[in-house]
This record gives structure tokens, C-alpha cells and sequence, in this order.
């Protein structure tokens, strides 16, 4: 009899941690920028295999009006190599703008086999920046062929004030552009939208109400000051994960709005955030992780 009062204690223990452990958001940043190419369909089929749960990524919009995969709305000196091969200058980086590219052109660019200082572990490879649609379709047909339970997404939209028109469409058009796509693929029932402009998140929940909503923050204002930039409460508040402290993560549980920092690399900190209670994390390396994320 004792032995099944104890069998029943672990069990009913477990049942707790369990959902608790579940319910944590591991997100590889950009894939897995710290062991593949950024931002590429090789890196998301990493993170993939490293068990996140999310796929976070970055999206901008070429000449011809396509949502592609990219950090910068530019061709970045740090990662790319020409058509013909060669580095570019940093000086000129900007030139290279992916809005004033046909997607056919920025298909030609190499983003994967220049080494990159900041990542000595990243595999070099040739690789192109994908369509948004492209990148879909690959990280749901590899997920599926292995019984993996299909991706969430963590999709930013890349914009400023400054960029429109220059860069990037006006926010309305751009969130339109990319929820097109969304669509057409059937994942919004997967889909994080998040940005550091407010004018992209108030698009958003004017247009899609029922798409969750992260606010990517980087400044020293502070949880309430950046709340009063939106008309609204989002579901999820980001900041930098040197800007989260135990207070913060009170308040937003407070507010029913979960905390996601980005971005962490380093395993104490990882550890110390995840036992400080944060809702997910968004990490370079995926295989650094040490909690469950099934």
C-alpha cells in the first residue's frame, strides 16, 4: 500500500512539472544562426532538429513586391558574397537594397559561405536568401518526414519610418504582403508577428485581431513606458534579456502577457532566466539549451 501511495505522489509531482517544462518557448533566432547560415532554410532544418518549438525569423520585401527571408533589408558585408564571388565593402552595403532587387537577383547572392567572426561554429555553406513561401513549404515537408510536431513561427517584420519607401513598404502594405503569404500557407494558428515598430504592430491588430502580437523592445524605458507606445496590450512582450529582471517578469504575468527575451548564448543565462520564470527564450544555439522543449 505504501508503494502505491508513493508510485501515486511521483505521479501526481510529475503531472505539475510536466506542463510546467511544456509550456517554456524555445525559439532558434534566425534558425540557428550560431551553427548554420542565418536566416536560411539549412538553419531552420537545424533548429528543427534540435527540438524548438518556434522558428524565429526576419522578413523584408523585394522590388517585386515577394516577402524573403532576411535580417537586414540590404545585402549585410558580414555575410554575403556577390554573384561573381567577391565580398562587399561594409562602406557600401547599403546599396544593396533588397527593395530595389527583383527576388531572381537577390537569388544570385551568396549569404552562407563567408565565415562569420561573431559565429566561429557556423558550417559555411552556399546559400541564398528564400522566399517566405519557399521557407514554409521546405521546414513543413522536413518536420512532416519526420514526425516531428509542426513549427511554430516567430515572424518580425522589419521596418522603421525612415525605411518607408526606401526600404520596405508603408506598414500597411507590408503586413498585408506578409500575412498574404501566412495565409496562403495555413499557419496562423502557429504564428507569433513581432516588431520594434509600433506602427507594424498596430497594422497587425487592426487588420488581425486574432494574430498574437510580440513587442520587440531595446531600450532602458521600461515595461509600463513602452506599453503606452501601442492602443494596445500585446501578448507578448520581448525585450533584451539584459533587461529583464524578476520584477518585470512579475508584472507582464500580471497583465497576462507572457515574457520572451532575446537573445541568449550563454548557458548560465539561459539556465537563470528559464528558473526566473520567463515564458520562452530566443537563442543563437539551439543545441546550448538544456530543458526540455517537447
Amino acid at each position: 500500500m505504501l508503494k502505491k501511495n508513493l508510485l501515486i505522489l511521483v505521479f501526481m509531482m510529475w503531472s505539475f512539472v510536466a506542463p510546467a517544462q511544456q509550456q517554456l518557448d524555445v525559439q532558434g533566432h534566425r534558425g540557428a544562426r550560431g551553427l548554420m547560415p542565418e536566416n536560411t532554410i539549412p538553419a531552420m532544418k537545424k533548429a528543427l532538429d534540435y527540438g524548438v518549438t518556434t522558428l524565429e525569423l526576419d522578413v523584408c520585401i523585394s522590388k517585386d513586391e515577394l516577402p524573403l527571408v532576411s535580417h537586414e533589408p540590404y545585402f549585410s558585408a558580414a555575410i554575403t558574397l556577390t554573384p561573381e564571388g567577391n565580398a562587399i565593402p561594409e562602406a557600401e552595403e547599403k546599396n544593396y537594397n533588397l527593395y530595389e532587387m527583383t527576388y531572381n537577383e537577390i537569388r544570385k547572392y551568396d549569404v552562407g559561405s563567408k565565415p562569420h567572426p561573431d559565429f566561429p561554429e557556423q558550417q559555411k555553406m552556399v546559400a541564398y536568401k528564400p522566399l517566405l513561401a519557399e521557407l514554409i513549404d521546405s521546414v513543413e515537408r522536413y518536420a512532416a518526414s519526420r514526425n516531428m510536431q509542426p513549427p511554430h513561427y516567430n515572424i518580425e517584420i522589419k521596418a522603421t519610418p525612415e525605411g518607408d519607401r526606401v526600404y520596405h513598404p508603408e506598414p500597411e502594405e507590408f503586413v498585408a504582403l506578409v500575412m498574404q503569404v501566412v495565409q496562403e500557407k495555413g499557419i496562423q494558428e502557429r504564428l507569433i508577428l513581432q516588431s520594434f515598430d509600433p506602427r507594424i504592430l498596430e497594422q497587425v491588430h487592426n487588420t488581425h485581431p486574432n494574430i498574437p502580437i510580440a513587442f520587440l523592445v531595446s531600450n532602458l524605458k521600461g515595461l509600463e513606458d513602452n506599453l503606452q507606445r501601442l492602443s494596445f496590450q500585446p501578448a507578448v512582450y520581448s525585450p533584451y534579456h539584459k533587461l529583464v529582471n524578476n520584477k518585470t517578469i512579475k508584472a507582464c504575468h500580471q497583465k497576462g502577457m507572457r515574457i520572451i527575451p532575446w537573445t541568449m548564448n550563454n548557458k548560465t543565462r539561459i539556465r537563470q532566466l528559464v528558473r526566473m520564470g520567463v515564458d520562452g527564450i530566443i537563442t543563437d544555439y539551439p543545441d546550448r539549451v538544456e530543458v526540455p522543449v517537447n
